[in-house]
């Protein structure tokens, strides 16, 4: 098992719009992703947090490189974002 962690710097008043776009690609994730098992959002005051399960630490590294990722996600996620994101991959032992 693995997981994807996406940290988001978004204003306050861009979070709503955020927590759209996580909505809006959640299921399309778990659908047509390979080895996607989950996604999760974490709201904390200083940032937002996507949390993505897989099977394996190969299946997260190649979501960075989808279209779903790259060609939608990330061009809508992009004018709502203060920095650029901090992506960590993380197995499970």
């Amino acid at each position: 098992m693995a997981f994807l962690q996406i940290t988001l710097q978004v204003e306050d008043k861009n979070r709503e719009a955020a927590a759209a776009v996580y909505q809006k690609y959640r299921d399309p994730f778990l659908e047509n992703i390979a080895g996607a098992t989950s996604k999760d959002l974490l709201i904390r005051a200083e940032d937002v947090q996507v949390l993505h399960g897989f099977d394996t630490c190969d299946n997260a590294q190649a979501y960075l490189s989808s279209e779903l990722f790259t060609n939608d996600v990330v061009r809508e996620l992009l004018p709502l974002l203060q920095a650029d994101p901090e992506i960590r991959i993380y197995d499970v032992a």
